[in-house]
């Protein structure tokens, strides 16, 4: 806990409530409606289309000259032959769930930021720009062993309160943790799936630590009925390890001292986090929902802006 208090104060390591909720003025730019920017990584070649508010059927009742002739029931026009169509009417607001993953795993960065503050900021401008738009928002945020749930509202206090479980389960992160892991990416997985039934918007903010095949079958399903999207946070380090690092990294339950001096540990550091992204890649393709990439690099925000097609954004 020490650890916590001295660092407390450096925003690259830690996140307070103040700070997320302060970030709603800058989400306005991203939206996370179906009309994106044509530079929209939403645009991109394998993103799903975002469905949107979902349609509320609203009556039966006879054709009348101009109405939209896909709206025609064609079994009951049969039936009864005079032509019917059926009226719908656009759903006032739909929920969004933010899965933010604050495992000590996400408790790492080589560069400028820990990944679980990057996590963290990234849920917030969603977060934010969801309750901005009208809808409802809410979502489970998730440590080693313990998990908040916030079902989704459209009110500011429940925003945050939202806000405030990010950053009292990132604060409660420090290098000495050594829990022994009962939450698991897939519980939380299976959690958001009972709560988001249909034609919400899941998105997912992690690492995807812990990712297996059964991961599949879970995503598959939310992506099914709901418009996911995974917002994949690594460090640069995925990519190759700085000549002559030192680092202790822990899983949970072990820990263990890294040295990039061995020649072979950056390859094999490399290869796994290469086939975890490339499951990810190829479950988005097969089920069609897109993966954001978010490094610790640049500030959330500038990522963000990048990724939806917008000025000012940073790569």
């Amino acid at each position: 806990m020490a650890q916590t208090a001295t660092y407390s104060d450096d925003p690259r390591i830690y996140v307070d409530a103040d700070h997320l909720l302060r970030l709603g003025a800058k989400s306005r730019a991203i939206s996370l409606l179906p009309r994106q920017p044509a530079r929209s990584i939403l645009n991109g070649r394998h993103a799903s289309r975002l469905r949107g508010r979902g349609l509320n059927f609203e009556e039966l009742r006879s054709y009348l000259p101009g109405d939209d002739i896909r709206t025609i029931d064609w079994k009951v026009t049969a039936r009864t032959g005079e032509p019917h169509v059926r009226v719908y009417t656009e759903e006032r607001d739909r929920p969004a769930l933010l899965l933010v993953d604050q495992r000590v795993s996400m408790f790492f960065g080589t560069d400028v930021y820990m990944k679980s503050v990057i996590a963290a900021e990234a849920a917030a401008i969603a977060a934010h720009r969801v309750l901005g738009q009208g809808d409802r928002v809410g979502g489970i945020v998730f440590g080693d062993t313990d998990l908040a749930e916030h079902r989704p509202q459209r009110r500011a206090t429940s925003l945050t309160r939202f806000l405030s479980s990010v950053a009292a389960m990132n604060c409660s992160l420090n290098a000495a943790l050594r829990p022994e892991p009962t939450v698991a990416l897939n519980d939380v997985l299976k959690q958001a799936s009972h709560m988001a039934k249909t034609n919400a918007l899941v998105c997912v903010f992690s690492d995807f630590d812990g990712l297996d095949e059964v991961s599949e079958g879970l995503l598959s399903r939310l992506a099914q009925s709901n418009d996911l999207i995974l917002f994949n946070i690594s460090d640069p380090s995925s990519r190759e390890l700085a000549p002559g690092l030192k680092m202790t990294v822990s899983g949970g339950s072990k820990q263990i001292e890294l040295d990039s001096s061995d020649p072979n540990l950056s390859d094999r550091i490399k290869t796994t986090l290469e086939h975890r992204l490339e499951k990810l890649q190829i479950w988005s393709r097969r089920y069609g929902f897109p993966i954001v990439p978010m490094t610790t690099s640049e500030p959330a925000l500038d990522q963000l802006l990048w990724q939806f097609g917008h000025r000012g954004g940073h790569r």
